[in-house]
């Protein structure tokens, strides 16, 4: 699924399936299914082109003809997942009491005749579906629909006029900010370190000022050196004219530099910069491949005490840059409040002494909402100071309202809005999809990750790199490079370890924007103008953040029922839809819905096309045993239900379910229903009591994340467990929590006995009385098989001997150990000491 090219790029695969012998198409329906595939594959590489154009570039018939064949692609996907959906399910068939002959002969009957009714729906399905895209073809040719190709991108980011303009206004850089780069740059150290070429790269998101403050720092030291450059770079750069600039800059106007190739200019510059000390600032690189070539010119060997600063909102480029000991990361950080208030404040008020207290409250609103980015500041600020007149109250409040919704027609905030866009259309096409998938959420949002990155998956926004990769993998991927690349900010926990998101405000801004143009998300937020929108809804993020807004069901909602996923949250759920209302929905998450009272769940086994299904914290008491229709549901997320106890028998239907989370709640599966999910990584929260459900795990050869807990432990039931566990060779993280203290060290002597674990183990955690020898028996065995071990808990360690102390000395993947237990006060001054010699560790005991 992609942004572009709407559903195209899972639909392809899907009608190369269909012309597969097992769905016995008729001849005529398998010619017209090839010719939609030919048809689709153009229209695709035509719809990738689109893509690279930005809107502003794009003729009003190009935009009509990429949306037409956008919104074919998602119905040709409906129709053909309704008969893959059919078919498919023809072969699972719930649980059921009779047995009889007859009864199993009226089945089958029933299921040829649906066979039937399927295959002729698909036929006349597929030939609308042809009929509309020649339709399609003909207008684009009697229109004269031609793509264009981008035109050159300009070499300097337009964000560079917008702050040397207001430089002097940046009160919060040119004071500890500039202070801390130059101690970055500083002399100190012996003459040797002094004189080595030190490089500091200034990291950031865009708009946050490093161009202005690299500026200034460059202003105040160029004197220092021999000679001096300052050259921007921006996006799609020519190596050769950036190498052409950094000679003419350092005074070296040749008239020859023209004709010189980029390694003669490489060449030239190494050459020119031997024996003189320079200061070189090459602002704005988007790209580490281009660093990796103007790098070359920049020889450690000149001991002269050279500086060198890159800025770049890209963290890897950033760590590209700065590959030596010597040099340094500046992290750009937002103004404090007090300097953005100061600076919003001097622009709209110069002469006077303050801001008027009638202005007092929307200021500091307004204020929340740039989050300390100069550019958005000094933008907003001149859009409310017109000329020499402030604008009055009420549009403060229009302003505000509209900050964030994406729908701002201020031209100052488009313009902002067009430079903050360069980061967005430099990401790859899945990255942008997945950014413009945060629209769903409201400002200020805390977004967890794991549930972030499988709705990703359920959306079909994460694509394989290979078949043994895991989605989720590769979407924690997508989540990582868009906090490197600034785009959103992440989240830790208090041991630093990111469990989620923030998305700026203005980020926000351009996404909903975005995301409005592309008809990508539907937000629904009770503010008015936008409950009168007709027409294919897609996604939709049902919000109600007007609470004066009396919200009713979305009964009359058009379109509604080719809604593929819908996201409601907690203040918005008196308006839900009925879910009966829905034929192709694909992603439903209610989480922190209030559910307890309500019948809000009725129908959810009509859902048959359901991906993800989100039901954490929503209060109720039993999850419906219609849940077992779901096929092809992967992610069921119900945490934080106390008043679940029980997972329903039919749960065993659920064979594509990748992800299965009831943590805290600790629920107890029915027999027989484990052992059916046999594409199960993620199980976390379940409650086993006995042998026979412990044996289940052995099937589950697919398990990467593993959380189980005991209630009454015995020997056999360990054994059963343990036993299950040597066949899962994919675990990449086990949390075993046991209630019986009795028993509890059996399950730990026998885990140090039996259990290897697989090389890919990387967090353990035992909630139960530990003893530091099973890790002593797991080292004997095999030591590599610790070997990227990160995270160790070990709750109620019996005792501690100076073998296990040697042990945690040798696990040199060790980033976080927290151990309990009253021997480990002894022992502890080894343990540090031994920890010292590894790389950074926290250790809690």
């Amino acid at each position: 699924m992609n942004i572009v090219t709407g559903a195209m790029g899972s639909l392809l695969p899907k009608l190369g399936q269909l012309l597969m012998d097992e769905y016995n198409l008729h001849k005529r329906v398998k010619k017209d299914v090839e010719f939609l595939r030919k048809e689709l594959e153009s229209m695709h590489a035509a719809l990738i082109k689109v893509g690279e154009v930005p809107p502003d570039q794009l003729d009003g018939q190009v935009k009509l003809w990429a949306d037409e064949v956008r919104d074919l692609s998602y119905n040709m996907e409906d129709v053909v997942d309704k008969f893959l959906v059919r078919v498919d399910g023809d072969g699972i068939q719930l649980p059921h009491d009779n047995s009889s002959r007859f009864k199993e002969l009226k089945n089958k009957m029933i299921g040829l005749f649906k066979k039937a009714k399927n295959h002729h729906r698909i036929a006349d399905a597929v030939k609308e579906i042809k009929e509309q895209l020649q339709e399609v073809a003909a207008r684009r040719d009697r229109n004269k629909v031609v793509v264009p190709n981008p035109t050159e991108p300009i070499t300097i980011d337009p964000c560079l006029r917008a702050l040397y303009a207001e430089a002097t206004e940046l009160v919060g850089i040119y004071g500890k900010k500039d202070q801390e780069l130059m101690r970055l740059l500083s002399m100190e150290g012996d003459d040797a370190s002094k004189n080595r070429l030190k490089k500091v790269s200034v990291v950031g998101f865009g708009g946050l000022g490093k161009t202005t403050l690299a500026r200034a720092v460059y202003d105040k030291i160029k004197g220092d050196f021999d000679c001096r450059a300052f050259v921007p770079v921006g996006q799609n750069p020519d190596m050769k004219k950036v190498l052409r600039d950094i000679l003419l800059d350092l005074g070296n106007p040749q008239s020859d530099l023209a004709m010189l190739g980029a390694n003669q200019l490489i060449k030239k510059l190494h050459e020119f910069l031997e024996n003189r000390r320079y200061l070189v600032i090459i602002d704005d690189i988007w790209d580490e491949k281009l660093w990796e070539g103007i790098s070359f010119a920049f020889s450690n060997r000149n001991n002269l005490g050279s500086r060198l600063i890159t800025t770049t909102r890209d963290f890897d480029v950033s760590k590209s840059c700065c590959l030596s000991a010597d040099d340094s990361i500046y992290k750009m950080k937002s103004l404090s409040t007090d300097d953005s208030r100061r600076l919003f404040h001097k622009r709209i008020f110069p002469d006077a002494s303050g801001c008027p207290s009638e202005f007092q409250q929307v200021s500091e609103d307004i204020l929340k909402k740039c989050g300390g980015v100069p550019l958005a500041i000094i933008t907003i600020a001149s859009a409310l100071a017109s000329g020499q007149q402030v604008k009055p109250k009420h549009e403060w409040d229009i302003l505000l309202q509209s900050l964030g919704s994406g729908v701002t027609k201020d031209n100052s905030l488009v313009e902002m809005r067009r430079i903050l866009s360069f980061s967005y259309y430099n990401l790859p096409s899945h990255l942008k999809t997945c950014l413009l998938y945060l629209c769903i959420y409201p400002e200020d949002s805390t977004i967890d990750r794991d549930r972030l990155i499988w709705k990703w998956v359920a959306e079909g926004f994460v694509h394989h790199g290979d078949q043994g990769t895991s989605l989720f993998l590769v979407g924690l991927n997508y989540f990582n490079q868009l906090i490197n690349r600034s785009m959103i900010q992440p989240i830790y926990d208090n041991i630093g370890q990111v469990y989620g998101c923030r998305v700026h405000d203005m980020v926000l801004d351009l996404i909903c924007n975005l995301s409005h143009e592309a008809k990508f998300v539907y937000v629904l937020d009770g503010t008015g103008d936008n409950m009168s929108f007709q027409g294919n809804v897609r996604r939709l993020s049902i919000q109600d953040r007007n609470k004066d807004h009396q919200g009713t069901p979305l009964t009359d909602f058009m379109g509604i029922s080719r809604v593929r996923s819908i996201t409601i949250f907690k203040s918005a759920i008196k308006i839900m839809p009925t879910l009966s209302r829905f034929e192709v929905l694909r992603v439903l998450d209610l989480s922190a819905c209030n559910l307890r009272k309500s019948s809000s769940l009725e129908g959810v086994g009509h859902l048959i096309h359901l991906r993800y299904l989100g039901l954490s914290g929503i209060g109720f008491r039993e999850l419906s045993t219609e849940i077992g229709k779901l096929q092809f549901l992967e992610v069921l997320d119900l945490r934080i239900n106390k008043y679940l106890d029980e997972l329903p028998s039919t749960l065993c239907n659920l064979r594509r379910l990748i992800c299965l989370n009831v943590c805290p709640c600790k629920l107890v599966p029915a027999a027989g229903v484990l052992q059916n999910l046999t594409s199960i990584e993620v199980l976390r929260g379940v409650l086993i009591s006995l042998n026979i459900i412990a044996q289940e795990f052995g099937n589950l050869a697919r398990l990467r994340k593993l959380h189980i807990e005991f209630k009454d432990g015995s020997l056999d039931l360990y054994e059963g467990f343990v036993n299950s566990l040597c066949n899962l060779h994919r675990i990449e993280s086990l949390r075993i929590d046991c209630n019986s203290r009795e028993t509890s060290s059996e399950l730990m002597d026998l885990l140090g006995e039996r259990w290897v674990p697989p090389v890919h183990l990387r967090e353990f955690e035992s909630w139960m009385p530990s003893q530091l020898s099973t890790l002593r028996g797991w080292i004997k065995r095999d030591s590599s098989h610790l070997s990227n071990l990160s995270d160790l808990i070990l709750n109620s360690v019996k005792e501690v001997q100076q073998e296990d102390v040697e042990i945690i000395g040798g696990l040199l993947s060790l980033r976080r150990m927290t151990l309990e237990g009253s021997s480990i006060k002894e022992y502890l001054p080894l343990i540090v000491d031994v920890q010292m010699n590894l790389n950074k560790c926290l250790m809690i005991f």
